[in-house]
């Protein structure tokens, strides 16, 4: 997944009027500006309203779904293996919101302050704040590059990681 592929998946995304926010490694990389690594997908947060019209609009783009782990996240990919790790979320009145979680006891939360904006090759782009990155980032054992994407966070914003 290249930085214009990310590109223009977001500006299929916004031509169907939906609103997305960008995760993971892509998302870590807009917060910092600039791409740090290699990216196999590309995670978006959507509002679970929407997702017909997520759907839809990336299926027009050739994409199909090839994982559906429902409600917590379903995965759509491309021919060109393009693949997108969708997650819906339920907005509160006062912009917080969730995601279910495999434990449905204990569901995703994200903050209101946690949608914020980030760039790629310039562009501003929707995305999830440093803070929340670091939350999603914790409970399992860390691949390579989940240890390179928190030192992005800490070098950049001063922040503590859990590895």
């Amino acid at each position: 997944m290249t930085a214009d592929d990310v590109l223009s998946i977001l500006s299929v995304l916004r031509h169907a009027d939906v609103d997305i926010w960008i995760g993971g490694g892509w998302g870590i990389d807009a917060l910092v500006g600039h791409q740090t690594r290699q990216h196999r997908d590309l995670d978006l947060m959507h509002r679970q309203s929407q997702e017909p019209a997520v759907a839809a609009a990336l299926a027009l783009a050739g994409f199909a779904e090839t994982l559906d782990w429902r409600p917590v996240r379903f995965v759509v990919t491309d021919p060109h293996g393009r693949e997108i790790d969708l997650h819906p979320l339920i907005f509160a009145a006062d912009g917080s919101a969730v995601q279910a979680s495999p434990a449905p006891e204990r569901p995703f939360v994200y903050p209101a302050q946690c949608f914020v904006t980030g760039t790629i090759l310039g562009t501003t782009v929707p995305c999830l704040s440093p803070e929340q990155q670091v939350y999603f980032h914790q409970g399992y054992e860390p691949a390579d590059h989940d240890r390179h994407d928190m030192a992005q966070l800490r070098e950049a914003f001063g922040l503590a990681t859990h590895f």
